[in-house]
């Protein structure tokens, strides 16, 4: 193989990012390397729901195990929401969740969205305490009680939805004075009538329209909220379920970002869907995936820029709302939907995946900066194929947390790991002769938290590259 040649690469954002949802309610969180290898890439985002009620006599106890013989019939009748529970905050720790798994999501490339629904009624000092809990999670998206204007989530059920807002605009304040790297994501009804051109309690949550960083919507093409305390069944006479077309969720969604904009004195801001999917147990699997694709395809059709990612809701769902629906007879294992080979091609559309730019011929040792999912400084390697290979691997001899990628599939080196097998990147997409592709690597904090002793530590992370990793291609069989 001649010297090779390395030069700098920066990961921008995508036309359209995408997200995926990781554990709720409804499933457990499924370890980043699992998913990597099941979809071939990494996300811009991985959404974690979690809940805060630190002044119930119950937490922090989950409450759904907490209450397990308890008379419930619907989810959300708890006294507080049946989310995994913040570990953090006052008088709490990060040593445990969601921590624990915000550190798997960023040293394998991604930024996180967290979920939190709140207590409406706890003090600046709790909330302090949680901004004090997110400031070395890099550019970290903090969804706060979200859909806002619903009335299932507890949150809503111990104030006004004046209060629901003020207490958004309040927490909003205090991350940006405790923990600027945060951007919050405002999760409200948006246009919901087809003869109406307001937001759902436009005038309640106008100032929280205004002051968020981000606008969003979650919407659900098809939807079983009786799930898991009845089945939806054709024709049923108490009716649990709803479908909806597709193109009216595209339109109502874009109309939504229209009217928050339009709130927000004519001036964008980024626009969001924090969860997406079509239920399952409404259509079956072959029309879920068929609805995706069909959303997914109006995307990429509109000639207007309006819409910046979406949240897949979820990985693994013990209903079907997941790309796997959880085995009942092993929780660590998924049963595979016809929806996660659909959703699979959408994310590897040049539509959905980060914009790459070369640089400059770099020389070694390097330094590279990880900002987050859709601002990264990496390198990469112009390589030669003369077919497709028998062997290709990539070898290091260092601690280095690296995420690479080649022929459009992702690998992640551990700091533990030294050789990675580069070869199921041909197996689903073989040469057709001789090709020139691109090995390029990215170091994101291999600990999963920014140094913040470094003076742009909130918002970066560096590693030192010594020299180029030693790479194997082979033609043919060792014998």
């Amino acid at each position: 193989m001649d010297k090779l040649k390395a030069y700098g690469v920066h990961m921008g954002k995508a036309k359209c990012a995408v997200d995926l949802g990781d554990g709720s309610e409804r499933g457990e969180y499924v370890n980043q390397d699992y998913i990597l290898h099941k979809l071939g890439r990494p996300h811009r985002s991985i959404s974690l729901m979690y809940c805060y009620y630190p002044l119930d006599k119950e937490w922090p106890g989950r409450i759904s195990q907490v209450m397990k013989d308890a008379d419930i019939s619907f989810q959300w009748d708890y006294p507080y929401d049946d989310y995994f529970t913040y570990k953090g905050g006052l008088n709490g720790n990060t040593d445990d969740e969601p921590f624990t798994y915000m550190r798997d999501v960023r040293r394998h490339g991604q930024d996180v969205t967290l979920t939190l629904t709140i207590d409406p009624n706890v003090t600046d000092d709790h909330l302090i305490a949680i901004a004090n809990d997110l400031r070395p999670f890099g550019r970290l998206l903090l969804r706060i009680n979200h859909e806002a204007t619903g009335n299932w989530f507890s949150f809503t059920k111990r104030t006004t939805y004046q209060g629901v807002a003020d207490f958004y605009c309040r927490f909003n304040r205090i991350l940006k004075e405790y923990a600027p790297n945060v951007s919050t994501i405002l999760c409200i009804g948006g246009v919901e009538d087809p003869n109406n051109e307001k937001i759902e309690m436009e005038e309640i949550f106008s100032q929280a329209v205004k002051d968020t960083d981000i606008w969003s919507v979650d919407k659900y093409m098809a939807l079983h909220w009786g799930w898991p305390f009845d089945v939806a069944l054709k024709d049923s006479e108490n009716k649990s379920y709803s479908r909806s077309k597709v193109s009216d969720i595209y339109e109502m969604t874009k109309r939504s970002y229209n009217r928050f904009k339009y709130i927000n004195g004519g001036v964008s801001k980024p626009m969001v869907m924090s969860e997406f999917n079509a239920d399952g147990d409404v259509t079956g699997p072959y029309d879920q995936a068929a609805m995706v694709k069909e959303f997914c395809d109006m995307l990429k059709a509109d000639p207007e820029s309006w819409f910046s990612a979406f949240t897949f809701y979820q990985f693994r769902d013990r209903g079907r709302l997941g790309l796997e629906i959880e085995d009942p007879n092993y929780s660590d294992c998924g049963i595979e939907q016809p929806v996660l080979k659909t959703y699979k091609e959408i994310i590897h559309d040049d539509f959905f995946t980060p914009e790459m730019t070369r640089g400059e011929e770099v020389s070694f040792p390097v330094k590279l900066r990880w900002g987050g999912a859709e601002d990264a400084e990496g390198i990469e390697i112009p390589l030669h194929f003369d077919k497709t290979p028998h062997f290709c691997e990539v070898t290091f001899d260092d601690d280095s947390n690296i995420m690479m990628e080649i022929n459009g599939k992702w690998f992640y080196k551990s700091p533990k790991a030294r050789t990675i097998d580069l070869m199921s990147a041909f197996f689903e997409k073989p040469l057709s002769g001789a090709a020139d592709l691109t090995l390029r690597l990215f170091a994101p904090p291999a600990s999963g938290e920014n140094d913040l002793s470094q003076e742009d530590g909130l918002f970066n992370s560096y590693s030192t590259i010594e020299k180029l990793p030693a790479i194997r291609i082979e033609y043919e069989p060792v014998e």
